[in-house]
């Protein structure tokens, strides 16, 4: 049963909301959405003329030293926190990664979205994945959560995220998917994430079966933004990929300055390698 209390106002202008929806629909023009992990971060993307900022759960959770998708109420706290930070300083919508909502059920993951949309979050991400890679949430509990956040919120965009594809040596028919996508639009969300696909027959078809915008995740070598315009995609994430290529920047400047390469520490950053989301999982966990 979802709560009964006032729905959420946020301290940002409205047009923030409704400038991000809009966004989703521009014709032959998919939000290309990069993600950020600090105040910092966020800034720099918004500076540098993106239209809209997400955050990354993964970088997050990493920074504080834990690895992601545990639902951790550090993590919890500290994604609060940047939301908190952003209110009021970009000059664009931003979204906000919660994980599974962290182990709440409706009526906590709902007042979090409140508290979001109070510091000006324009949409969350919500995802369907169990904690620790325990499988997939029940699609009519995950319902219930998404029922509740709009009902308390009902101007912010839920990306309801279905992980059957994220994570997994085989992904269980495409039809599963679309199940599972039916029952959040009915619930209430407002587009469909299914990280993980990347198969231009797979992604026509989840554009063709899902009555919302379609959210992908960018796979470097695998998509294109224009590919992915072509096929119908609305929303293009960067996930983790901008936080991982910042680490190893980072470790390739270091490295340029502690072998004296000839090259400047700049340029021999932009060669660096970019470590995979289990890997800084694994540094994350302290292994």
């Amino acid at each position: 049963m979802t709560s009964q209390a006032s729905p959420a106002r946020t301290t940002e202008p409205a047009s923030h909301s409704a400038a991000f929806r809009a966004l989703h629909h521009a014709p032959g023009r998919p939000l290309l959405l990069p993600n950020a992990w600090d105040s910092a971060s966020a800034a720099a993307l918004a500076a540098a003329g993106h239209p809209a900022i997400g955050t990354t759960s993964l970088g997050i959770a990493a920074a504080l030293g834990h690895p992601d998708g545990l639902g951790r109420p550090e993590v919890r706290a500290a994604t609060l926190a940047l939301a908190r930070r952003l209110a009021g300083r970009l000059p664009c919508p931003y979204t906000v990664d919660i994980e599974g909502g962290y182990g709440g059920g409706p009526a906590q993951v709902a007042a979090l979205a409140v508290q979001l949309m109070s510091h000006g979050a324009a949409g969350i991400n919500l995802e369907d994945g169990l904690p620790g890679g325990g499988g997939l949430q029940d699609p009519a509990r995950q319902a219930e959560l998404i029922a509740a956040v709009k009902e308390r919120a009902p101007d912010l965009f839920v990306n309801a995220r279905i992980d059957t594809h994220w994570l997994v040596d085989t992904p269980p028919p495409l039809s599963r998917t679309l199940a599972r996508a039916e029952t959040y639009l009915a619930a209430g969300a407002d587009g469909i994430f299914v990280p993980g696909v990347t198969a231009d027959a797979d992604i026509a078809a989840l554009v063709d079966g899902i009555p919302a915008p379609l959210n992908v995740l960018f796979a470097p070598g695998r998509h294109t933004v224009h590919r992915l315009a072509d096929l119908g995609v609305r929303r293009i994430s960067t996930g983790s990929l901008l936080f991982r290529t910042a680490l190893g920047a980072a470790c390739a400047a270091a490295e340029a300055i502690r072998t004296g390469d000839e090259a400047r520490p700049g340029d021999a950053a932009a060669h660096g390698e970019v470590p995979g989301y289990a890997q800084v999982q694994r540094l994350a966990a302290g292994g």
